[in-house]
């Protein structure tokens, strides 16, 4: 059974209660927004449902005592860190403007990237929202280029990012863009229009877990259908791979009893061992900084 939510609360919603309703799930693995799980988990947390998010890495989904939900992924406050520690220490910005979608994912990404700049001395020169599903951000390019900022931070993913980058770019500003996440995939190149724009762009993501040694014959045989798994594939994978763990460890489809087992037993996975918490948070999270080249490739640095 699949849905597709669009990355719409109200649409999450309807999906969740469809699955839960007719199509009698025992589990999930999604959303991906964080804008999305929120709401959606409300409704598997009602039926008693084991789900777990690939992607979705807002604080709140795993800090409302839900006894079912998971996720694959690290969290926004540890991403946040990351990012700050790598442009204060490494780029020694100075100057930083943060603009996000004002989306759950978005916001919340940039306001936990702004909460350990300032814990760390340094004040935002700009703080904006824009709105997903716009294009043309040349008024607000503009402002941004008005406080000369070192970089901008920018929480949201790549249909906005992408357009802002390259207006960026087309007038004259200069500044590092730093992004998360939700920029993991060369959709961004696509949005942006060409490698031209997004050369040297910023991200935080999990390690490569195309580079990890357990995935490899997965990833063969994505790559032998033609899919290149990159971004929150493999995490989907993994998740499949931990409930269907759990079920079978437990002896049947009880969510209840899979979820107590996860929290208190390692996972062999395509992106190797996963362990959690008793909140459904990874107790390990491994984000570092990737980089955009002149290819329309991620590499770590």
């Amino acid at each position: 059974m699949q849905g597709d939510d669009a990355c719409e609360p109200k649409q999450a919603v309807s999906v969740a209660n469809r699955l839960v309703d007719q199509d009698h799930v025992a589990a999930v693995v999604g959303h991906f927004c964080s804008s999305s799980t929120m709401p959606a988990s409300e409704v598997y947390d009602e039926a008693g449902i084991i789900a777990i998010t690939p992607g979705s890495t807002n604080p709140q989904i795993t800090e409302r005592g839900m006894n079912n939900m998971f996720r694959m992924c690290g969290r926004d406050d540890q991403q946040g860190v990351i990012a700050t520690n790598y442009m204060l220490d490494t780029l020694k910005a100075k100057k930083i403007a943060v603009i996000h979608d004002k989306d759950t994912y978005g916001q919340g990404l940039a306001d936990a990237a702004k909460a350990e700049m300032n814990k760390r001395g340094v004040k935002e020169v700009m703080y904006e929202g824009l709105s997903r599903g716009e294009k043309d951000f040349n008024a607000l390019v503009t402002k941004i280029a008005s406080v000369n900022p070192d970089v901008v931070y920018f929480g949201g993913c790549h249909p906005e990012a992408g357009p802002l980058v390259r207006q960026m770019r087309e007038q004259g500003v200069k500044a590092k863009f730093f992004s998360g996440d939700c920029i993991v995939t060369e959709e961004l190149v696509t949005a942006a229009g060409g490698p031209q724009y997004t050369t040297g762009v910023l991200m935080t993501f999990g390690n490569d877990p195309r580079q990890i040694p357990e995935g490899k014959a997965v990833i063969a045989k994505f790559r032998e259908s033609g899919f290149e798994p990159e971004g929150y594939t493999l995490y989907s994978y993994a998740s499949i791979q931990a409930i269907a763990a759990a079920f079978n460890a437990t002896g049947g489809k009880d969510s209840a009893k899979a979820s107590e087992w996860l929290k208190s037993h390692d996972v062999d996975t395509v992106m190797g061992k996963k362990a959690w918490d008793k909140k459904g948070d990874l107790k390990v999270s491994d984000y570092v900084v990737y980089q955009w080249d002149d290819k329309g490739k991620y590499h770590q640095l």
